[in-house]
């Protein structure tokens, strides 16, 4: 199946429809902003002024089309109307594509093409006007006249009129597709196949269009499965409504809430058709198996589904012989079972995927009940398949799925048995229009106790569904008398008697039947309940949906999915069925553990456990998935089958390894129970139950969710934005865990937040929310509460507030947090989140019920805990953005760089090997302490050891970073640590190497100035290591680096000028200290400063001492290339000086515009505030606008672009 041209196609195609209806609104006076009144009107005709100015004059049929359009623009806006219009009309070009491929129409006359291949003109318009389609004489020869002008305006109305009297003659045996005659929507339409922009040349061209055979119900996958009816109407309709989904969810980003137009198209997701299968033949399936066993209590579970073709089917998992037993009991239930006694249904039908699945297996189940196939398509469509949504799109494509699919069975189902066939499939109808001073007309033949009874039910129901599609299928309704109520509705005692209260009764009953037959759907019980309900966050909600939601489902309010499964097992019978795929946070979160208890009131019969990209569409990890099946009834100590097929990376893998049989677990459900929270572990060991059963972290220290400051902006900085002197409490800035990457025993230490007066400002701050407010500023251990892999936490001395994101455990026992520690470090804990948190939710709540058994006795987990801390901190240490960075590592007794990165390489290698070893000792320990010796092995992968290698260069790029801090007097070669981030200067701590007077430090692509910055780093380099080893020195450097030039002193240059601030950004993750002035791409100038020496003539003298000065380099250097070409006699000298001269020119142009924005800058004196970060100080030298003569002003920034 080309899905790259069916998402082409349906993307496109809804673009071109709504702009098609849009324009076709505007030339009846309609638009967004207005709906216009006649500018003339007659007994039976009105006139409109159109958008383009124009007349035009609607015939009376016209006018009352119109009036029904303009009143549903005022019911419902017009956005939403138009964009029904266009979604309808889609719905019936696809529809009719599908039959004309499948000779399903009823004339079996081609209406978008040929059966002649090459020919472009329907066969449709060829044969016209004889063709069967009820024309009246006076449009036959309206269609000859049009055929015998043959204009293109004449042809596309030819067209246009066949096509609708098609639609016309399909509203007869397809009603709920194709309306009648006086549908309003035909005002909107307009086609043509000669354009080929339009939506028909679109779909049917052989070149670019959808392939025919992807509409063909004869065309077999490579399994020799059907797929031209399921696949083709499921892929249209989800990508259709691509677009708009992407909008929807761009707008929830903005906090704009999903409304209930665009809840389909933000929930909407075509199942496999490999899960729909197994959900299926486990549910509607299995209900005829277990009657079969009832019947014949011989009859073998596994044989019997073979037999069937269902290959997705699961046999029940082995059982005690007391489950066996009531099983047995259960059973005889379905023992006078008929197959028209199977009631299924999906209430979020979508396109009909699942239906169509169902009435598959039914198809397979009344054969052997030894039905004819044509019979059992009539049989199946009256009494076995329901459903419903939200969506009248997704409504029209699942009712054309189930006719198309009884046709497929029976040429003559569209023709019907004893009147029309008319599946029990709904849209969602909201109650709001509905008169209701038109009940006192109806059920006046009823007995009054009836009358009454029906009265009552009706206006509850009305009362149930106003607003109906804010809430769709998870609407509660009250049980009803359907049949009282169908002859109350059916009972309109208006005839002859038209009344001013009585005009309009006949819709109010039409309505109401489709009300009353929706309500039935919904409130009565079914054997099997199968859907893939949509997946929608809280937060995604409309205010309307959200309190509903809260309301009738508290113990699933978190999200859609979760109510739904709620929803279904409410719709399913007793001993019925409950099969769906949903998001499997529902598993394992404390969100839904009052879920997971009514869940595990019934029996998990099977499962199959997806994980990630269980859907082609979607990829990484966005949607995670379950699907599973439940039947609704209670047997203690039941064990269900579970598929854990989460490994396989591919919606292909993850069937190939359920045919493969891998993976399979047998669970009592019985032992979910046991463990606090009760999350669905179905794969784990007796004794990790055991172990989780037991002594839990939560024992033995408090864990703690950290403060929200409702605005990380304001209230946080990296450390090394700040003024240093101004860091640790009592100061204003106090240390902040706040979570981070994958890091054990120590780091991660890079926030501050402003905690001044105590955190006055944070704490009366509206959004903020202060937690735990007792344990700031204590040791502990803390953690990321979101990850994508592990988990591991870190020991913090103390002196530290703490984030939501960055939780902590405490306990005054400091043996007890260093045991602690250890413990949660290793692999068997690990184990333990991965089956309380999955999801990897690593809040202090799934956190504490990991399991931990403290044993006495155990010096060498405090010594290899303590030993690991010191480790992991020297690491940290040794990088210049921790702030208790001493030195560069590469500061080594020795004369070169050789030398010093060698010995450095040892002692990382030291401290990752050491670290290493003490891992999996503490492995080996606490694996002997869980008996987890069968489970687990103490060796830990290189990839998991969180210390760093010495990486070459990496860490020649780190060297020359802490040069440029010498340079700028941050570091100092004669003292140790940070020496200056604000405050006091003092020039007494450098006597080695004097940092930069000015604060100024110019990068250039020629050696313009003396203290340029290259000068300074070979200066820098001689210093460390002496003149004598200099040039040894600078290649080593060079060939790390890697960079272009001739010689290392150009590699370097190079790296300077294109990537040290690149790697500076990197580093200090987009907040730099060192600022780069820039004039831009040419390189003209460049220089940088040090944000914590910046002062109000900084940019002054960047100009007047650096930038001036540079463009008399740059003029002088012009003229000298301009003499060369002028006197010189070597062409390759000439035209290596016209390179220079063009280089140079466009230097000088930049630095002309730059200068003029320097300027404006630096005589305003901008002062900074270290206190306010980067973020807010940097965007102070952005954005400078140089006006430019008839031109609109040019925006400079000084500074480089962080990227």
């Amino acid at each position: 199946m080309n899905k790259n041209a069916i998402k082409k196609f349906a993307i496109e195609a809804r673009k071109k429809l709504i702009d098609s209806v849009t324009d076709k609104a505007g030339m009846l006076g309609i638009t967004e902003k207005s709906c216009s009144e006649p500018i003339t009107k007659g007994t039976d005709f009105e006139v409109y002024q159109t958008v383009a100015g124009t007349e035009v004059t609607l015939n009376k049929r016209q006018c009352e089309q119109r009036r029904r359009l303009v009143s549903q623009i005022e019911s419902r806006g017009f956005e939403a109307v138009v964009e029904e219009v266009a979604y309808t009309w889609f719905n019936r070009i696809c529809a009719i594509r599908f039959m004309e491929v499948n000779d399903y129409l009823p004339n079996r006359v081609r209406v978008l093409s040929s059966e002649k291949e090459g020919k472009m003109e329907p066969d449709l318009v060829t044969q016209a006007p004889d063709v069967d389609l009820d024309l009246t004489a006076q449009e036959k020869e309206e269609i000859i006249n049009w055929k015998m002008s043959g204009t293109s305006e004449d042809t596309d109305k030819l067209y246009c009129k066949l096509f609708l009297k098609q639609c016309h003659q399909l509203h007869d045996i397809l009603p709920g597709l194709f309306e009648a005659d006086s549908d309003y929507m035909e005002l909107l339409f307009g086609i043509s196949y000669t354009n080929k922009d339009d939506v028909i040349y679109m779909l049917v061209n052989p070149e670019t269009g959808i392939p025919e055979d992807d509409f063909n119900v004869s065309t077999l996958d490579e399994e020799g499965n059907p797929t031209g009816q399921v696949e083709i109407i499921g892929w249209l309709y989800q990508y259709y409504n691509t677009e708009l989904k992407d909008d929807t969810f761009a707008k929830l980003k903005k906090n704009v809430k999903i409304t209930k137009e665009r809840i389909p198209a933000a929930t909407q997701l075509f199942t496999p058709d490999w899960i729909v299968r197994y959900m299926v033949e486990n549910s509607v399936g299995r209900i005829w198996i277990e009657h079969l066993r009832a019947v014949d209590p011989s009859t073998d579970e596994k044989a019997t589904a073979e037999r069937f073709g269902w290959k997705y089917y699961l046999p029940e998992a082995e059982q005690e012989e007391t489950v066996n037993v009531k099983l047995a009991e259960i059973r005889t239930t379905y023992k006078d079972l008929k197959s028209t006694d199977i009631t299924c249904i999906d209430p979020c039908m979508g396109s009909g995927h699942i239906l169509i699945a169902m009435f598959d297996v039914l198809m397979d189940i009344y054969e052997s009940a030894g039905y004819d196939k044509r019979e059992a398509a009539f049989e199946i469509v009256e009494h076995n398949i329901h459903g419903l949504d939200i969506d009248q799109r997704a409504y029209q494509l699942a009712y054309f799925a189930v006719m198309m699919k009884g046709r497929g069975y029976n040429r003559r189902f569209l023709r019907g048995r004893d009147g029309k066939p008319e599946p029990k499939v709904y849209a969602i109808v909201e109650s709001n229009e509905i008169n209701r001073k038109h009940l006192q007309f109806f059920g006046t033949h009823l007995s009054e106790m009836e009358r009454n009874l029906a009265m009552m039910q009706i206006e509850g129901l009305l009362d149930t569904f106003k607003d109906a599609r804010e809430y769709g299928s998870i609407l509660n309704v009250d049980a009803c008398d359907w049949d009282v109520l169908e002859r109350f509705v059916d009972d309109l005692g208006t005839t002859g008697q038209i009344s001013f209260e009585s005009v309009g009764s006949e819709e109010t009953q039409e309505s109401l039947r489709k009300l009353v037959r929706v309500a039935k759907n919904l409130g009565q019980k079914y054997g099997a309940v199968v859907t893939n309900p949509p997946y929608m966050g809280a937060s995604g909600m409309g205010a309307k949906l959200s309190k509903y939601v809260k309301d009738n489902y508290p113990d699933s309010k978190s999200d859609l999915f979760a109510v739904f499964i709620e929803k279904c097992g409410y719709m399913a019978k007793k001993n019925g069925y409950q099969a769906m795929i949903t998001q499997h946070a529902w598993m394992f979160l404390s969100s839904f553990e009052k879920l997971r208890v009514k869940i595990l009131e019934t029996e998990i019969v099977n499962m199959v456990h997806l994980g990630a990209r269980a859907f082609e569409e979607i990829g990484g990890e966005v949607v995670q998935t379950t699907s599973f099946i439940l039947r609704k009834s209670h047997i203690a100590d039941y064990k269900g089958k579970y598929c854990r097929l989460i490994d396989p990376v591919s919606q292909q893998g993850k069937e190939e390894m359920f045919f493969a049989g891998e993976n399979r677990y047998i669970a009592d459900q019985t032992n979910f129970s046991k463990i606090p929270t009760m999350p669905i572990g179905y794969w784990i060991s007796n004794q990790i139950f055991k172990a989780l059963s037991g002594t839990l972290a939560s024992d033995f220290a408090d864990f703690c969710k950290g403060m929200d400051t409702g605005d990380n902006n304001r209230f946080l900085r990296l450390w090394f934005e700040i003024n240093r002197e101004r860091m640790n409490y009592p100061q204003k800035w106090v240390p902040y865990n706040k979570g981070g990457s994958y890091r054990k025993w120590y780091g991660n230490n890079e926030y501050v937040v402003n905690w001044d007066m105590d955190g006055m400002e944070v704490v009366n701050f509206k959004g903020s929310n202060i937690r735990n407010k007792r344990f700031y500023l204590k040791p502990g251990i803390t953690w990321s509460a979101t990850a994508s892999g592990p988990f591991s936490c870190r020991y913090c001395f103390g002196n530290f507030i703490f984030d939501s994101k960055g939780c902590m455990a405490f306990t005054s026992d400091n043996n007890r947090l260093r045991y602690l520690m250890g413990a949660m470090n290793t692999k068997p804990f690990s184990k333990f989140m991965q089956v309380v948190s999955p999801t990897l939710d690593y809040n202090p709540g799934p956190v504490s019920r990991g399991a931990v058994i403290f044993e006495e006795g155990h010096d060498d987990i405090y010594k290899n805990v303590d030993e690991n801390i010191t480790i992991s901190k020297a690491d940290w240490d040794a990088f210049e953005t921790s702030w208790d960075f001493q030195y560069h590592p590469f500061l080594r007794k020795v004369s070169t760089i050789a030398e010093a990165f060698e010995q450095w390489q040892v002692e990382c290698d030291e401290r990752f090997n050491q670290l290493k070893a003490n891992e999996e000792e503490l492995n080996r320990i606490f694996i002997d302490i869980y008996g987890l010796q069968d489970e687990l092995t103490p060796e830990v992968e290189d990839k998991d050891i969180t210390v760093r290698k010495a990486d070459i260069g990496r860490d020649i790029r780190s060297f020359i970073s802490y040069a440029v801090g010498c340079m700028f007097g941050r570091y100092s070669l004669d003292k140790e640590g940070l020496i200056y981030a604000g405050g006091e200067w003092d020039n007494s701590r450098y006597k080695s190497f004097f940092p930069d007077n000015d604060n100024c430090i110019p990068i250039t692509d020629e050696e313009y100035f003396s203290d340029d910055i290259v000068g300074r780093f070979l200066e820098f380099v001689k210093t460390v290591y002496g003149a004598d080893t200099l040039e040894e020195n600078l290649n080593f450097i060079a060939n790390a680096l890697d960079n272009k030039g001739d010689t290392p002193r150009e590699v370097i240059r190079n790296y300077f000028l294109k990537d040290f601030y690149a790697d500076h950004l990197k580093v200090y993750q987009k907040r730099p200290i060192y600022w780069l002035f820039d004039s831009g791409k040419q390189n003209g100038f460049k220089a940088l400063i040090y944000m914590h020496r910046y002062d109000a003539d900084t940019v002054g003298r960047v100009r007047t001492d650096y930038l001036h000065q540079a463009q008399k380099y740059v003029e002088t250097a012009m003229q000298s290339a301009q003499y060369t070409i002028d006197n010189a006699s070597s062409t390759s000298e000439k035209s290596k000086a016209t390179k220079a001269v063009t280089k140079y020119t466009k230097q000088l142009a930049e630095m002309k515009i730059y200068d003029e924005a320097i300027a404006h800058i630096a005589n305003k004196r901008i002062e900074i505030d270290l206190d306010d970060g980067v973020k807010v100080n940097y965007e102070k030298f952005q954005g400078v606008e140089v006006a430019q003569e008839g031109k609109k002003a040019l925006k400079v920034d000084l500074l480089a672009k962080i990227k």
